[in-house]
């Protein structure tokens, strides 16, 4: 049985204290089979050529993030290194990969993991973002797509509306603006349809646009999860929905 791909929205440390999206996230992992490792591909690491973080357990967390409470800078997630995924994804992708021996994870893979595999006892690896362009991350995703069958949970983490600069209310239960709501009903429209080829024209065509993705880092992890994908999968079965901040949570996985 493969392993499931998923594409969530990680939020930021603020999460860990939402009961709410807290719980959804606990539920949504206890319902699926314990994967041997994980592959996690964040937005907040964009590098190319396409580098893998660090295989030694300990190297310390990224915290990418300010303004927050001093306790979220002492969060800790020693999961354990994952040197064989690592060593089998330099081989799906031939001498493309660099190591960066010194990167631990960031809030993008971390905050999430916290909250969905709390005992930090699975293999954890991240992966960067070598390029925004729809079709060589989904082509990157194809790639990856075998690692399922060994037992691999391949995450895309980002968040599906992600405007902060055109944000009014910085409140968990703030009222989402109408290009958030346009354009996570139009990505659910989409991906229920299976249509990726109409996804890989957001930019053009989703309403909303530009204000539901000023930067498209948070974006494009999605289309990773998507590529992963295989022809006998069932289509994205959305696990996570509604807003927080006002942006689209939206989070979904492909059996």
């Amino acid at each position: 049985m493969k392993t499931p791909a998923l594409y969530i929205g990680h939020g930021a440390p603020l999460l860990l204290d939402d009961p709410i999206w807290s719980g959804e996230l606990e539920n949504w992992s206890t319902a699926m089979e314990k994967p041997k490792a994980i592959l996690i591909v964040s937005a907040h690491w964009e590098s190319a050529p396409l580098a893998l973080s660090s295989i030694d357990r300990g190297t310390p967390l990224i915290y990418d993030f300010g303004g927050f409470h001093p306790k979220y800078y002492q969060l800790q997630y020693d999961a354990p290194a994952a040197p064989d995924l690592a060593s089998r994804i330099a081989a799906l992708f031939s001498d493309e990969v660099v190591h960066q021996s010194n990167r631990g994870l960031d809030h993008g893979a971390y905050v999430p993991l916290m909250k969905m595999y709390p005992g930090a006892d699975i293999p954890v690896l991240q992966m960067s973002i070598p390029t925004y362009d729809p079709e060589k991350l989904f082509a990157i995703g194809k790639k990856l797509a075998p690692l399922r069958d060994e037992g691999v949970m391949i995450v895309g983490s980002g968040f599906l509306t992600h405007g902060l600069p055109f944000l009014k209310e910085f409140r968990i239960e703030a009222t989402p603006p109408g290009w958030s709501t346009e354009f996570d009903l139009w990505a659910k429209d989409v991906l229920d349809r299976g249509a990726i080829d109409e996804l890989m024209n957001y930019k053009s065509l989703a309403p909303g646009m530009p204000y539901a993705h000023p930067t498209v880092e948070h974006f494009a992890p999605i289309f990773i999860t998507l590529g992963a994908a295989t022809v006998a999968d069932q289509a994205p079965e959305t696990k996570i929905d509604g807003y927080w901040m006002g942006l689209a949570k939206r989070s979904f996985q492909v059996s």
